[in-house]
């Protein structure tokens, strides 16, 4: 049986400006798979403005119409729109970018008019193999949430306590979160259901700590081992707009969050959205490089970022990797070369893992690093 190749990607937001440019170093690269994933990050829109925002929505991200044609040039296929933003706008705005998603190829998960759509998942038929694509939201506001006649995402919701480890008051507290038991149990039974009839079933959920290096909440790992167990044979993250780590769980991969990789911020909206957000917000705790000041002020965490490669063989994944990514000064994504940046990015995805004490191990073939097992240490060798 021919073999396939599965890319998935963080971030995109059809560029403010010039959006032709955004692949212009990763086109190839990304058309070459027989499905590539994406999590769509902004609105889509001739109608709507920032002056649409929903009661207590501070920003949001929007792009013209037009320029929702520009991700047809990624060689996307599909695409998560379960995110923070997505009702931004309310609910027509939402499923007008939807619309216009659909209308430029790409089959549109996560999100829809209820909660059946938005916990649709695309399939697709590849050289005899059937892949399945979930989609599913942790960090939307009250209200975001799909209903059963109401529009919105794909909730994966948690909650959050705080104990005092230490008598001493002032002491920092442990954090815990978990997973809302409903939203668990509702994504177990789309994967299980899915699971039926595909060979492939492939988790997206827009998660975790943003603008924090490292750091895993508790109930990301607690969700990505129970829709494992349920049937998902890879999990991939974004939201925190940096990499995190990845694990191997049971023999399948979690990319916990795979960064930004194609989403434009010039200096000009950065300082506009920070004084909307406030100097607590974390947004505003990270700075941005002066030298990427027009098209890209990120803090320069925010410039690292991966394209994932999953190749399949006999209905299976076979070999999981990626591609390492720097973002350049125009807010394009650049693979790194063997020659230029390759073990600084070996190291670091090594130091995110291990940080979180994930089990896994990186070794560079052939331009890719392979993401594999870390084998157990001898009991000899322990000692």
């Amino acid at each position: 049986m021919e073999e396939l190749l599965l890319c998935a990607v963080g971030d995109v937001a059809a560029f403010f400006k010039e959006p032709e440019s955004m692949f212009v170093h990763t086109a190839d690269i990304l058309n070459e798979a027989d499905i590539t994933f994406g999590q769509n990050e902004r609105h889509y829109t001739d109608r709507y403005t920032e002056r649409d925002l929903l009661p207590g929505v501070p920003i949001t991200e929007i792009s013209p119409l037009a320029h929702a044609a520009a991700l047809k040039l990624g060689g996307f296929d599909v695409m998560s729109f379960a995110s923070n933003h997505c009702m931004d706008l309310g609910g027509d705005a939402m499923l007008g970018t939807i619309a216009a998603l659909k209308d430029n190829g790409l089959v549109v998960i996560g999100a829809g008019k209820n909660i059946e759509e938005a916990r649709k998942p695309a399939i697709f038929e590849r050289k005899g193999t059937t892949i399945a694509y979930l989609a599913y939201c942790s960090v939307g506001r009250t209200g975001w949430e799909a209903g059963v006649d109401k529009s919105g995402c794909a909730p994966m919701r948690a909650s959050t306590f705080y104990q005092q480890v230490d008598y001493q008051p002032g002491t920092p507290p442990e954090i815990i979160s978990v997973a809302n038991r409903d939203d668990l149990a509702a994504a177990i039974e789309d994967i299980k259901k899915v699971k039926a009839s595909a060979d492939i079933v492939v988790v997206s959920f827009h998660w975790g700590l943003h603008h924090v290096r490292g750091t895993l909440a508790m109930y990301e790992r607690e969700v990505a081992h129970a829709v494992i167990d349920a049937g998902a044979d890879l999990i991939v993250g974004h939201h925190p707009h940096v990499l995190k780590g990845i694990e191997i769980y049971k023999g399948k991969a979690v990319f916990y969050s795979m960064g930004n990789f194609a989403f434009d911020l010039p200096l000009s909206v950065r300082t506009q959205r920070q004084k909307k957000l406030g100097a607590k917000h974390a947004f505003n705790k990270v700075t941005g490089d002066p030298e990427y000041a027009d098209w890209y002020s990120w803090p320069a965490e925010s410039r690292v970022s991966m394209i994932v490669k999953c190749r399949v063989a006999n209905k299976k994944i076979s070999r999981v990797s990626f591609l390492p990514v720097l973002i350049n000064s125009r807010a394009q994504p650049v693979v790194v070369s063997q020659k230029d940046g390759f073990e600084k990015a070996l190291g670091n995805i090594r130091e995110l893992s291990s940080s979180q004490g994930l089990n896994t191990e990186f070794c560079a073939e052939s331009g890719e690093i392979v993401v594999r097992t870390r084998s157990p240490v001898p009991a000899e060798e322990e000692s």
